[in-house]
């Protein structure tokens, strides 16, 4: 069996309805590369409508929950992890990710953003302006913005070394 690509798709859980479809339709685009969509794991916002499209399209959700019960949990996510964590969980998303999706969002998805670049991980920010307080990982190459989904899977699969 081969190595599949765990992608985390990050994002707020209350964000306006243009950004829900980019969310969904970023789902879809992972589903349809093989690759797996891990977030928040929660049915709100962001990580519901990523996981509805990675689900779906024949994909492999996995939701990383803060609670200690799988109450709020996406119907949309295959394997939730709960962990009673909290936000602490934010690492746990970002660390099992091997490129990070940044989408709408507030604190925590600047927290995940700020972990993950602090980790070494790659992250695309889809239609996201986190402000100038990462401008030195623009530079280095290790933030990079994508206007559109379509956009964001091709940067992935740039970072990630794969061909069509």
């Amino acid at each position: 069996m081969k190595k599949r690509f765990i992608i985390g798709v990050m994002g707020g859980g209350t964000v306006l309805p243009d950004a829900l479809q980019s969310a969904y339709r970023m789902g879809r685009l992972i589903a349809e590369q093989g690759w797996i969509l891990l977030n928040g794991g929660r049915n709100s916002g962001i990580m519901e409508a990523s996981a509805q499209g990675a689900f779906e399209n024949a994909g492999l959700t996995v939701g990383v929950l803060p609670d200690d019960v799988d109450t709020r949990a996406s119907a949309y996510i295959c394997v939730p992890i709960i962990t009673g964590m909290g936000s602490a969980r934010n690492c746990i998303n970002v660390l099992s990710s091997h490129v990070v999706v940044a989408c709408t969002g507030g604190a925590g998805t600047l927290s995940e953003i700020a972990l993950a670049l602090k980790a070494g991980k790659k992250v695309v920010l889809l239609d996201f302006d986190p402000g100038t307080g990462f401008d030195q990982y623009r530079k280095t190459g290790d933030l990079i913005y994508a206007k559109t989904p379509e956009e964001a899977i091709a940067v992935i699969k740039e970072i990630l070394l794969v061909k069509d």
